[in-house]
């Protein structure tokens, strides 16, 4: 068998894409080994049919994090010398290429966003120079790259002259009869779920401030990340006390919680172009789980709800907004009943099953 490295710079718990491409390689006859990071808070991660690796780093973060990472990567790879080294994202691609320079193995690249337009960068311009000059050398070495959507891979094949593949963050499908949305709002007590980073630019503090308007519904907040404190400071301020935060919850934990909410959110505002043209998986693990979205008026996610009828777009960002828009796409049954012909056709279209054969495509050539 093939053996294909896959690298990522997170502790393996909580991440979908990856974790569905691994399963497809090892699936497609592959031997698959994905290499992460560990510090003791880490928790434990339940056993995969896939083999896993979790580096013991020093620092958390920063630059220190990323050289200590791509550091250890790298002689990693070097004396494993696997066939294929799969790179997720750009922080993983300078241990990758510098292996596989010296191996003379295939880097395929997964660039999960637009990197160097990340919020937390806006604000950084010699960071974000220092990853953009690190892009230009590394991105043009590899030999298969692919992305989440047509903007962002319209953008790097006409930046670095290659060709960028589309796959998108579909979920695996689940049963239909475990899921129907029709029965969801006859609930006690109606939930909104939002899964994924507690990061900049998500929308939360204003999604936080609008429960106190929706006091007969909860907002559950699946993820961390650097705003967590800050969130928790907002909702502690809130008369209605109907926010609850569930921390990073295991895979297999995170799908059951996804649907018995009756609601989920991705509401990330326009800060840059790699939020722009955000198709986020949270979007896809909602409509596989039954439940209607409300989503920013960015493209990529207003074409896909437009396109099924699967919920509603947020006109704008503000609590009062927000509140009203949630309030509509919770409460109001002929809405919601003639959202499920839409998102039984999603669940059926928008599945991993259908989109993986493009993973393996990019494979299979070489």
């Amino acid at each position: 068998m093939k053996r294909v490295s896959v690298a990522v710079t997170n502790d393996l718990i909580a991440d979908n894409r990856v974790h569905r491409t691994c399963l497809s390689l090892v699936e497609a006859g592959y031997e698959v080994t994905l290499t992460g990071r560990r510090y003791r808070d880490t928790p434990a991660v339940n056993p995969r049919p896939y083999k896993m690796h979790r580096m013991h780093l020093l620092f958390r973060k920063g630059p220190l994090f990323y050289a200590e990472y791509n550091l250890r990567l790298f002689f990693r790879l070097l004396f494993s010398r696997p066939a294929i080294i799969l790179s997720n994202d750009l922080d993983t691609l300078p241990g990758c290429v510098a292996a596989a320079s010296l191996t003379r193995t295939t880097v395929v690249y997964d660039s999960h966003e637009y990197f160097t337009e990340v919020p937390e960068l806006a604000g950084r311009p010699q960071i974000r120079k220092i990853w953009k000059w690190l892009e230009k050398i590394l991105v043009p070495r590899v030999q298969a790259a692919y992305t989440v959507c047509d903007s962002i891979a319209e953008i790097y094949s006409s930046e670095y002259g290659i060709r960028f593949d589309v796959v998108r963050n579909l979920p695996l499908p689940v049963n239909l009869e475990t899921r129907n949305a029709a029965d969801r709002l006859v609930s006690e007590r109606p939930s909104i779920i939002y899964q994924g980073a507690l990061n900049l630019g998500r929308g939360l503090e204003n999604a936080i401030k609008a429960m106190e308007l929706i006091p007969e519904a909860d907002l559950i907040l699946a993820g961390s990340g650097d705003k967590e404190k800050e969130l928790k400071e907002i909702a502690a301020g809130i008369t209605s006390k109907n926010v609850f935060f569930k921390g990073r919850v295991p895979l297999e934990e995170l799908a059951d919680l996804t649907r018995s909410a009756s609601l989920g959110i991705s509401i990330e505002e326009d800060l840059g172009l790699n939020y722009r043209y955000a198709l986020p998986n949270k979007l896809f693990d909602y409509l596989q789980a039954g439940i209607p979205v409300v989503v920013s008026n960015l493209p990529e996610m207003r074409k896909i709800v437009e396109h099924y009828q699967v919920g509603l777009i947020a006109g704008s960002n503000l609590p009062e907004n927000l509140a009203e828009t949630f309030r509509k796409a919770l409460f109001d049954p002929v809405l919601r009943k003639s959202w499920e012909p839409g998102l039984n056709q999603a669940a059926k279209e928008l599945s991993w099953e259908n989109e993986k054969q493009r993973v393996l495509e990019i494979f299979t050539r070489f």
